[in-house]
């Protein structure tokens, strides 16, 4: 990605975002822009309107943390979008961090991470990167997921589910939210890993595909996405209210763990449970196909006396 143009688009419709009113200035009669003068940020900042000038410009390489903390605080920005400025201001350096090698294509989970998942029977379980393919998940999770599970190509992708699957608009009830939130995570990874391969191709299929997914990238909005509540619905068993938490991975850098879970004693509960009903008779009766062939082949070919 272009690092110039991302800095100067996300410091630009950040600094949009700030009235006056929002850092104690006067408004006055004469604004030609939305939200602070460039004027305003330097001087809350404490720059020169020079200096921050060549930063929204792009040239945010060499910018010393206590600068970069100082724009964040005049711009206001949240602890997601302080980090995506540092990263920006990372990759602008050459010397910064390497490029991160690992592709989605040959990862695979170690065995001890899949008794971890499968050790979670109550609710969905499951790793994602930051490009948000589904990388492993215990039994639930994959009976969640089962439509992103049923789209061509691997693997199974849930930025691509939410923009180029007609189904998603069922599965998520509040879809406007959470295509928001999709790209807002695209978003913070692009920042936090910009050479990576598969999630450029990733953005740059979506954005050709969907005008939507296009919009909401041009918002330049990031977030931290740990905890909460989500509502879905199943195609299976109808609507779930499920809290979730999101644990980065110490071991595997760049991963996340995501635990689905519903209120004790809520019709969540009793659907969560028709969904592992499910899940169990899926994963017999398929089980069960696998095995008859063997057992055929096994028998050998049949004799007739007579």
């Amino acid at each position: 990605m272009d690092n110039k143009a991302e800095v100067r688009e996300f410091l630009t419709s950040r600094r949009a975002k700030v009235e006056p009113k929002d850092v104690d200035l006067p408004a006055g009669t004469n604004r030609r822009v939305a939200g602070l003068r460039r004027s305003e940020v330097a001087t809350l900042a404490g720059v020169s309107v020079e200096y921050y000038t060549k930063l929204e410009r792009g040239a945010i390489r060499g910018a010393s943390p206590e600068v970069l903390n100082a724009v964040a605080k005049a711009l206001l920005l949240d602890d997601a979008e302080r980090a995506h400025l540092f990263n920006l201001a990372r990759a602008a350096d050459p010397v910064g961090r390497p490029p991160r090698k690992r592709s989605s294509k040959c990862w695979t989970p170690h065995p001890s991470l899949q008794w971890t998942l499968d050790a979670v029977t109550a609710g969905p379980a499951f790793v994602r990167n930051g490009r948000m393919d589904l990388l492993a998940a215990n039994a639930l999770g994959g009976a969640f997921y089962k439509d992103v599970y049923d789209m061509p190509g691997q693997p199974p992708n849930i930025a691509r589910f939410t923009f180029l699957d007609e189904r998603a608009y069922e599965f998520y009830p509040d879809w406007d939210s959470f295509a928001e939130i999709t790209v807002s995570i695209l978003r913070t990874e692009a920042g936090r890993d910009p050479h990576n391969k598969e999630l450029h191709d990733l953005i740059g299929e979506l954005s050709t595909r969907s005008e939507e997914f296009r919009r909401l990238w041009g918002a330049q909005n990031v977030r931290h996405h740990g905890t909460g509540f989500k509502t879905f619905h199943h195609s299976i068993v109808g609507e779930m209210t499920l809290a979730y938490e999101g644990m980065e991975m110490e071991a595997e850098h760049g991963l996340t763990l995501t635990i689905y879970a519903a209120e004790p004693g809520s019709p969540s509960v009793e659907r969560m449970h028709l969904l592992a009903s499910w899940a169990a008779s899926e994963e017999l009766e398929t089980r069960t196909a696998d095995e008859e062939p063997r057992a055929a082949a096994d028998a050998g070919p049949s004799t007739r006396n007579g």
